[in-house]
């Protein structure tokens, strides 16, 4: 049987999505996971449990079994940090369709990625720090200007990434950072003040067949951490054309030729400016996002990508969605949520989904992982697919029992 392998998935989001998605093309559906909760998903045919995902002969040899049981291998993908490459590497070492290996292992590393497009105008003012390097060598003999990002290369998510406003913060994030990755060097990069956005791509046979443009809300608490989702998001045409510019130039430095990966920018005085690209789609509820704004189900097209077939993005509406993302600001143990049905009682609103249950710690948010119900709305207009979305979230009420 025709059988598309995924190593690694999440719970929720969309590593969990393609499975379904895959599901529903006709694909028997393997998936390798280190999480003993995941070996009962209903979606998965097979569910093979491995220790070590990384462990590559391992992984070689169990495929090998399931081509002898009568899988055809159509496809190894994952929607996982950091397992987008090696599944990849996987699909050659196989003689499956290989999308653009090398530049996704560059991005997979921040610094690698800064390295190899450092020339382009896109590129923000970085450093790099290295582990034997004194934070007085970073910048010669003069002090870095604050304030400055902090990033560990191989990281992903908003828990290892700091801002700081004062040499003393700068000292405690980079102390932080070497303690737990002492071998690993550091990017250090200047606070870009501007709009945020996060941008979806798809790049088939060297041609940028796909890309779609998200505004991001963003909240500091010490932590970034995305707390709404706008699409599309409303640019100018002249930003428009400049954004594709860039993103053209980018691919091409990479020689990214296929295959699918997001990008998170700032527009700083006009001028794009690139945060962040990820060698995947984005989480959470990006799938859910894009095909309610368009009828297009990107995912079941990213995975005709990694099959070797043609993706079809053909839109079949234009609707402003709106997804914002709740949490909550003290520390405590779940007791009970209310207003899900309330909150999808409003018109517009095509989905509630509450992550916790009953007995879960909740806490401050530190990472996007502690964002704990997310509401989407659409609408004919921008302003009131968020007006939707924002007046259904004050009907979820959260009760903790603080500690």
């Amino acid at each position: 049987m025709k059988t598309i392998v995924f190593i690694g998935s999440n719970k929720y989001g969309t590593s969990r999505a393609a499975l379904t998605v895959a599901k529903e093309m006709g694909y028997a559906v393997i998936l390798f996971t280190d999480k003993h909760s995941h070996l009962e998903f209903a979606e998965v045919d097979q569910a093979i449990l491995i220790k070590d995902l990384l462990n590559e002969q391992r992984i070689t040899y169990e495929i090998l079994l399931l081509q002898k049981t009568g899988k055809q291998i159509c496809a190894c993908v994952s929607f996982i940090d950091p397992y987008v490459a090696y599944a990849a590497r996987l699909s050659k070492l196989l003689g499956l369709k290989v999308v653009s290996l090398q530049p996704l292992s560059i991005m997979e590393n921040k610094i690698t990625l800064r390295e190899t497009i450092k020339h382009l105008p896109i590129t923000p003012v970085y450093w790099i720090t290295h582990p034997e390097d004194s934070l007085q060598n970073i910048n010669g003999n003069s002090p870095l200007p604050l304030p400055l990002v902090i990033k560990a290369p191989v990281s992903n998510g908003s828990k290892d990434v700091f801002m700081v406003t004062t040499a003393a913060e700068l000292t405690k994030a980079i102390g932080y950072l070497r303690d737990k990755y002492p071998n690993s060097s550091l990017l250090i990069e200047e606070f870009l003040e501007g709009s945020q956005y996060l941008v979806e791509l798809v790049v088939h046979n060297g041609v940028l067949k796909f890309m779609e443009v998200l505004e991001q809300d963003v909240i500091y608490n010490g932590k970034f951490i995305v707390g709404a989702y706008q699409y599309p998001a409303i640019l100018e045409e002249t930003l428009r054309i400049n954004l594709i510019t860039h993103i053209s130039d980018i691919m091409r430095e990479l020689g990214f030729s296929n295959g699918s990966c997001h990008m998170e920018l700032k527009l700083v005085q006009n001028e794009w400016k690139l945060i962040e690209i990820n060698p995947r789609m984005s989480g959470g509820v990006m799938n859910q996002i894009i095909e309610e704004g368009t009828g297009i189900n990107l995912l079941k097209e990213i995975l005709n990508t990694y099959l070797g077939e043609e993706p079809a993005f053909t839109k079949t509406k234009s609707k402003y969605v709106n997804a914002t993302y709740l949490t909550i600001q003290s520390r405590g143990k779940l007791l009970k949520v209310k207003g899900k049905e309330q909150a999808l009682a409003h018109p517009g609103v095509t989905y509630v989904y509450v992550k916790p249950l009953k007995g879960t710690v909740l806490k401050k948010p530190y990472s996007m992982g502690d964002r704990y119900a997310c509401i989407i709305a659409v609408s004919e207009t921008e302003a009131q697919a968020k007006e939707i979305a924002q007046a259904a979230a004050k009907e979820i009420k959260f009760y903790i029992e603080p500690f």
